[in-house]
């Protein structure tokens, strides 16, 4: 059964898109620093006259940003939707803090997946 799953299609489709973004990401200069002085710059229209080199690696990334994080913003929230608590039932010994697992997996909560989901968003 695993390696069905390991040559799912889907499966690899969704790997290759994300390592994908991954990398022209990672090949894309941080904008970070320079938001500081750009903020300073905004003219009475409420834009940036903007002029810089930009190499193609950037000019790539920049193209889809908008529409990635889009779609990773609504990854999250159906993962949130998927992976929420539910009252496991059974006895407590704090009937103020029942026992709880996840509606999806059935782990007890908080579950892998919203933990990972937790960790990727406060980096």
């Amino acid at each position: 059964m695993k390696a069905d799953r390991a040559t799912d299609p889907r499966e690899t489709r969704l790997r290759e898109r994300l390592e994908t973004i991954r990398a022209r990401s990672e090949k894309s200069t941080s904008w970070r620093s320079s938001t500081r002085y750009l903020y300073r710059l905004v003219n009475k229209h409420g834009f940036v006259p903007v002029r810089t080199r930009l190499a193609r690696e950037d000019i790539a990334f920049l193209a889809g940003a908008r529409d990635e994080v889009i779609a990773f913003a609504d990854l999250g929230i159906r993962l949130l939707e998927l992976h929420r608590p539910q009252e496991a039932g059974g006895i407590t010994s704090d009937p103020d803090s029942p026992i709880q697992r996840c509606r999806a997996c059935m782990w007890r909560w908080p579950c892998p997946t919203f933990r990972a989901v937790d960790d990727a968003v406060d980096k």
